[in-house]
């Protein structure tokens, strides 16, 4: 029997072997990656001819019937007058370096490693090994050395992969039993659905080529299985590493989910694990996350590598109840767990940030990784407004006024680099004018440097261990200005500053005294396209990619892109569509109200289930009002601003096939209610959709259409009715199902029956009649 190849880095092994203590709280990770990169080249800057940084070394290491084939890249490599060499492995701190004793076992094991193979290769009998401390910010330095033989390092070396050979051989058996279950797979519906074995077969094609996939598939053609069969089956041959499923809401989180249990069902071994947001995986109601206040955090990676193994080998689907499970078992933070699981894991059904969002990636990927990764993007169409925000950030002048009077006794330097902050927001203001705004097309040169230096004290004010405990209180009268908010804000400002370009505005308004300014990012294309670039394919598919020119174009495709529009495979007759024509708009509602009322007594005057869309909470309620006054007979449910999981999961689950009586449902255009909600055969029989969906007039919008406009594009459609119709598909893609629906879908508004809307309309729908 032949080795089993294990191929890893140096670092994460070491980290696996030798890491223990405590979660530390989770702001350091904002700047550390940018200051620990500075602090080496600090110092590699010392170096003199002769000394090497950044060098790659690799070895391979028998144990038992595996081979661990490891590498990585040591700091430096310095050279002696005599001839004898040191490895230098550099590590940047936040506090004084000298004292740095939190991490130490792992830093020197990296070390250690990185002089193994050099020996080895270089048939050294020794050599130094030296560990460099640098402080964040002021570039204070502390080192530590040691004298290393041959055979003391040989032997660390086989301890280390010892440490780590459980693991291995968990993973080597898990694997085996992975692709023979994979290779037996077959596609879990006795047919395909009509258009869905064309669809499969682009999905495995483009990651076969390594290709993305822009894919417009109809609401019924079954696209999650669509997706996922064929990337699991790429999975199996080699074709593919990993694969992440991104979603925009919980709810096609958990469709995802539904499927893999189907691919389960029939054999399928593979381990699958849905990542959940922080707030709400963690244990703790409240309180202060980290290891002086939670116990789940205190010696976290004393226990992980016992909880890592106990999940991994016995379950597959990994949900936020069986993480939590084993996080009480093994008395580990959920949410970190769950990070450090999905590393390990085949798939991954995750939010969009995990991928896209440079302030919520899971950095750790390797690079190694990210080739062989396949992103399954789901209703992609959400990504264009997703990326804006992602990309884009914001800051106000009250938390920066209110830190400078807080610790102006406790901390002056912080309250000094506070203040200077307060005072360019002061500038600000006089720059907006009488007119209480402005507009720039470029980011204040000065606010970096500002923003740097507050960065810098803010965080050595938290890594005090004073610093939360006993936080000064704000002045009678004045709100707290959140420190750890703000130094967040701040980084995200920071972040957004380096990828500021032509395709950002920067604007500020005086909002209620206050200043707030925003670097807004009008076309995400290029950033979503660079943080994806790493990535084998991305499969991004949606029913209401449409026109798919545009979310090309706002999602970053290349001239090398496939796209695919799949007709539906559900039949005319299944819907009864038609236009009532009454204007909508804003300054025409109120004389809408009634007409509406009525029309909707026609849409349910067959006992059933029916949804009725609005483009706002106030025209709901005030349609609302009248309707109920009219028709009181009818039995309706609103939906409320703010509705918790429970309360939405009763007011879907109010829409059962066995109604006694008619029931009414009042939703909001692009809400909760409006996409991702599966409500098949009796449950729903029809929707009105009322009005084109069009986004609120205001600031941002109107910069997005005079920003394509001047792109040669037109602007109007870019920055609202494209947006716009896509609501209306997806507010009417709630009805029919499955082969087997039928209902009426009624679009309430005169432009339905013009140029552009009508043609943006889905096909199925153009054969309307217009009600008079």
């Amino acid at each position: 029997m032949g080795f089993a190849e294990i191929a890893l880095s140096v670092r994460a092994l070491v980290e696996y072997a030798f890491s223990s203590g405590s979660l530390e709280p989770g702001f350091r990770s904002g700047a550390a990656m940018v200051e620990g990169t500075r602090s080496h080249q600090q110092i590699q800057k010392q170096y003199k001819e002769g000394d090497r940084k950044e060098v790659y070394l690799k070895t391979e290491i028998p144990h038992g019937n595996l081979l661990f084939i490891i590498d990585g890249r040591c700091d430096g490599l310095l050279a002696a007058d005599d001839g004898s060499l040191t490895v230098e492995e550099i590590k940047s701190v936040a506090g004084p370096p000298d004292s740095m004793l939190e991490g130490r076992e792992v830093h020197w094991a990296q070390a250690f490693m990185y002089a193994y193979i050099l020996t080895l290769d270089l048939a050294l009998p020794s050599i130094q090994v030296k560990l460099t401390y640098v402080r964040r910010g002021s570039g204070e330095q502390h080192s530590l050395y040691r004298e290393m033989t041959h055979g003391e390092l040989a032997a660390f070396a086989e301890d280390t992969v010892a440490r780590y050979a459980p693991y291995a051989e968990m993973m080597v058996r898990y694997q085996a039993h992975r692709d023979e279950s994979i290779r037996s797979l077959s596609f879990p519906f006795p047919a395909y659905r009509q258009g869905q074995r064309h669809f499969a077969a682009a999905v495995y094609t483009s990651i076969a080529e390594g290709a993305n996939l822009f894919a417009q598939a109809p609401t019924g053609i079954g696209k999650t299985m669509s997706t996922l069969f064929p990337a699991v089956k790429a999975l199996g041959e080699d074709k593919a590493s990993a694969i992440f499923y991104l979603t925009a809401k919980t709810v096609t989180r958990i469709a995802a989910q539904e499927a893999v249990i189907m691919l389960q069902s029939r054999g399928l071994h593979l381990h699958v694990i849905a990542l959940t947001a922080k707030e709400k995986a963690c244990f703790r109601d409240e309180g202060i996350c980290g290891s002086d206040s939670c116990p789940y955090a205190e010696g976290y990676y004393d226990r992980i590598n016992a909880a890592m193994l106990d999940m991994l080998e016995h379950e597959t689907l990994m949900t936020r109840e069986t993480i939590a499970g084993y996080a009480r078992k093994h008395e580990v933070c959920p949410f970190e767990f769950s990070l450090d699981a999905a590393y390990a894991c085949d798939v991954v059904i995750c939010d969009y940030n995990y991928i896209y969002d440079p302030r919520i990636s899971l950095k750790r990927m390797s690079e190694e990784r990210k080739k062989g990764t396949v992103l399954l993007v789901d209703e992609a169409h959400n990504l264009v407004d997703r990326g804006r925000e992602m990309y884009s950030a914001s800051l106000t002048k009250a938390p920066f006024l209110a830190l400078q009077r807080q610790y102006k006794a406790v901390n002056p330097q912080l309250s000094k680099a506070a203040k200077a902050v307060n005072a360019f927001f002061i500038s600000l203001r006089k720059s907006c004018g009488e007119k209480g705004a402005g507009e720039w097309k470029q980011q204040p040169e000065e606010l970096p440097e500002l923003l740097e230096s507050f960065a810098s004290e803010a965080e050595l004010e938290l890594l005090s261990p004073s610093s939360i405990l006993a936080a000064p209180a704000p002045a009678e009268g004045e709100e707290a200005g959140g420190l750890l908010d703000t130094y967040y804000a701040v980084q995200g400002m920071l972040r957004t500053c380096k990828t500021y370009d032509e395709r950002y505005i920067t604007y500020a308004e005086v909002r209620s005294g206050d200043v707030y300014l925003k670097l807004f990012n009008l076309d995400p294309s290029y950033l979503l396209q660079q943080m994806a670039k790493s990535f084998r394919s991305q499969i991004l598919f949606s029913a209401t990619l449409s026109p798919l020119s545009y979310y090309r174009d706002m999602i970053g495709a290349g001239e090398e892109d496939y796209s695919l529009s799949l007709a539906s495979p559900f039949h005319k007759e299944q819907w009864q569509v038609s236009v009532l024509p009454v204007s909508t708009r804003y300054h025409d509602r109120a004389a809408s109200l009634q007409p509406l009322s009525d029309a909707l007594k026609g849409m349910a005057a067959r006992k059933g289930n029916y949804l009725v869309f609005f483009p706002s909470y106030l025209y709901l309620q005030n349609v609302y009002e009248v309707f109920t006054d009219k028709y009181p007979e009818v039995h309706t449910l609103l939906q409320g601003s703010g509705m918790s999981e429970v309360q939405r999961e009763e007011f879907l689950a109010a829409f059962r096939p066995d109604n006694p009586d008619t029931l009414l449902g009042f939703a909001v255009l692009g809400g909760i209610f409006s996409e991702g909600v599966d409500l098949p055969g009796d449950r729903l029989n029809g929707v009105m959709v009322v009005g084109v969906g069009l986004p609120q007039v205001g600031l941002e919008r109107n910069l997005l259409r005079s920003y394509f406009q001047s792109q040669g594009k037109n602007g109007f459609d870019y920055a609202y009715v494209y947006p716009g119709m896509c609501k209306v598909q997806q507010a009417g893609g709630r009805l029919i199902r499955s082969e087997n629906d039928s209902g009426i879908i009624v679009l309430a508004d005169d432009r339905f029956l013009q140029s552009p809307y009508r043609q943006l309309l889905p096909g199925e729908w153009q054969d309307y009649l217009v009600l008079g």
